[in-house]
């Protein structure tokens, strides 16, 4: 059996919140976990140093035939669960998998309407909101190898999701079910992770801990390492800001192109 715990999901759908609630969860810290520290507990699978690239930037199919090497490595950083943040899509690249299955446990895909993860992409990457809804739209939508990080294939936003809710052991989370309900939704991972009774007192102080307004002050006060370059990283921490931000438009286009699925989610 695997150890790889995958936290999975496309950009800008709170992947960062759900790890730094399992650090305030599982290492119990005194005061909150430091967003500059989520290294310590889980790993960032597209890290290029993982892959020996050493300054080089290595294309596709070079990053694939290293990656279940990639994999195998990331078990060995720690005895039991490893947790590995990914935005990859669950499927193929050169014939290999971009999430190897047999180093895999399960996974935790996090997913979020899609309207407002155009709205929040585009504020982090600097890019236009038509442009993100189209790139979203995409079914080989990937981001690019550098000298940092090797390249993650997304797909569009549907395939995405369908790659993961089809994928065995998993647990699906909304976006917004986590800002409604926290210790709610938050309990439901404890429990799908294996570790034992939830102890609400510490699950309540973890869910404090990793608040969207602690997040956001920490990163006003230390910076976020992991931030973008377009403003900061934790902007609003809302859901149904499309609302008000997207054209009518485009809305409609996001609804045309993810409609299916944004309606078996509850979007719609």
């Amino acid at each position: 059996m695997g150890k790889i715990v995958w936290l999975a999901s496309y950009p800008k759908s709170g992947n960062t919140w759900v790890r730094s609630f399992l650090h305030n969860y599982i290492l119990r810290p005194e005061t909150p976990h430091s967003i500059n520290a989520l290294l310590e507990f889980s790993v960032a699978e597209n890290a290029a140093a993982f892959f020996g690239a050493d300054g080089k930037v290595l294309d596709p199919a070079q990053v694939q035939r290293l990656r279940p090497g990639v994999h195998a490595q990331l078990t060995q950083l720690h005895p039991d669960l490893v947790f590995v943040k990914t935005h990859n899509a669950n499927r193929a690249v050169e014939g290999i998998a971009l999430c190897t299955p047999e180093h895999t446990a399960g996974a935790v895909y996090i997913v979020r309407d899609p309207r407002d993860v155009a709205l929040s992409y585009a504020a982090y990457t600097g890019r236009p909101v038509d442009e993100i809804i189209d790139f979203m739209a995409h079914d080989q939508a990937a981001t690019a190898s550098d000298e940092r990080q090797v390249f993650e294939l997304l797909s569009s936003w549907s395939g995405h999701v369908r790659s993961w809710v089809a994928s065995p052991k998993r647990l699906l989370m909304r976006y917004e079910d986590l800002l409604v309900e926290p210790e709610r939704y938050f309990a439901r991972l404890v429990r799908f992770l294996g570790t034992g009774t939830v102890d609400e007192a510490r699950l309540a102080r973890a869910v404090a801990f990793s608040s969207f307004a602690t997040l956001a002050a920490q990163e006003a006060r230390d910076g976020f390492e992991s931030g973008g370059r377009h403003g900061p990283f934790f902007r609003t921490g809302q859901a149904g800001q499309w609302k008000t931000r997207l054209t009518p438009a485009q809305a409609a286009r996001i609804a045309d192109a993810h409609g299916e699925i944004m309606g078996k989610l509850g979007y719609l």
